[in-house]
């Protein structure tokens, strides 16, 4: 079992907690209330600070329901929080976009992490042809 240290920014927001064999996402909740205008953005504070192992980054999504609850989308679509981002004030935020007028309260679930293995290191091969027949193109299963 991985142990990652974390700093709460906040009292009032549920502790972290895996729950295994739900699922392997841990959802983040708003630490303050955020009230939001349609057309706004806005970087909502998620009330944690994470030193993640070596060679490992987050993810950060939105929840299934953020959308419908709250109207808002991610404006990065998926956010990476790598491994050097750990200081004292290092919290992690949700870049949002508000759709509509909309209040985000203090502990609401809005997004949710999960932690990833670094990309290996690559080198690119460059060729004149792949060797692959074409499927058709963008949008396509190759098939008419």
């Amino acid at each position: 079992m991985q142990k990652i240290k974390i700093k709460y920014f906040s009292d009032k927001i549920t502790r972290l907690e895996y729950i295994d064999g739900k699922s392997d996402w841990i959802d983040l909740r708003a630490s303050e209330t955020v009230a939001l205008k349609a057309g706004e953005f806005r970087l909502i504070p998620l009330g944690v600070s994470m030193e993640l192992p070596q060679g490992y980054e987050a993810h950060l999504v939105p929840r299934s329901s953020t959308f419908k609850n709250y109207g808002i989308l991610q404006t990065n679509s998926c956010g990476i929080i790598d491994c050097s981002y750990c200081g004292d004030e290092d919290m992690w935020r949700m870049p949002v976009y508000a759709t509509r007028d909309t209040v985000i309260h203090e502990n609401d679930r809005i997004c949710q992490f999960r932690i990833m293995k670094n990309q290996p290191e690559l080198v690119f091969d460059e060729v004149f042809s792949l060797d692959n027949e074409n499927r058709g193109g963008f949008g396509s299963t190759g098939k008419q």
